[in-house]
């Protein structure tokens, strides 16, 4: 509880400074609405706000399980196949140096505007991460408890899941933090798209309607949203090492 205790006094010590600042100096609601505006604005739309979460939420968690499941895939070829991660793995690396907002008008145009383009947007931003952790991770485990079970005759399989897969558990967790993060941003882009429901078409609605202060409601949602799935992350984390330590004493 104690660590949490500085980044909340630091929050709410910035949220009092900026209600201050936007009483005393005047500024309009429409270009820098006060936290009470914004809080009067989630009040307000909370029903609305309700429906585009849920669906949010939904596309998030759905695309967040495609991109995890494809980096993981990803990192277990790459390493188990011998020749393809010097084939395969620059190609990646270049892939995220495209922007993400530039290929989605493409996915449209060949996946149409259905739910298809928008998995795709956030499982390019998810997998990578997952990809990248989980393959320097297999390449982590102890070479000598590796010669060893080699001399005792174990085959790659028995190698993968009894020493390589093990040991690139924390690597691989580290990944899937990254990629929860990232995957509230790409559903946001994805909704930007053309979706009818979501907060990235809440928040198109309300900058053409110059609705600065549900314009930040939208964005704190966003934030809670990723630091909701990175905390299942974590917990998934805590759970799975702790069982493993069990299962080791």
């Amino acid at each position: 509880m104690r660590r949490w205790l500085p980044p909340t006094l630091t929050v709410v010590g910035l949220l009092i400074l900026w209600q201050v600042y936007t009483t005393v100096s005047g500024i309009e609601s429409w270009l820098l609405p006060s936290p009470k505006d914004i809080w009067d604005a989630f009040v307000d739309q909370r029903d609305v706000l309700a429906t585009h979460t849920l669906a949010t939420t939904e596309l998030t968690l759905l695309g967040f399980a495609a991109g995890v499941a494809t980096g993981l895939l990803v990192a277990v070829l790459l390493h188990l196949i011998p020749g393809v991660r010097a084939a395969v793995y620059p190609l990646l690396v270049i892939s995220q140096n495209v922007p993400t907002i530039a290929i989605a008008p493409l996915l449209v145009v060949w996946l149409g505007f259905g739910i298809a383009p928008k998995l795709v947007v956030i499982v390019l931003v998810c997998f990578f991460p997952v990809a990248v952790a989980t393959l320097d991770g297999l390449g982590r485990s102890d070479a000598a408890i590796n010669d060893y079970m080699l001399m005792s005759g174990a085959n790659r399989r028995q190698l993968f899941t009894k020493l390589q897969w093990p040991a690139a558990l924390p690597a691989m967790f580290s990944g899937l933090k990254i990629a929860a993060t990232y995957s509230v941003l790409g559903a946001i882009i994805a909704e930007w798209l053309g979706s009818e429901e979501g907060i990235g078409r809440y928040m198109i609605a309300q900058k053409s309607a110059f609705r600065a202060d549900r314009l930040f409601v939208a964005i704190a949602i966003i934030v809670v949203l990723a630091l909701a799935i990175f905390g299942l992350v974590r917990l998934a984390e805590k759970l799975t090492i702790r069982g493993r330590a069990s299962g080791r004493s």
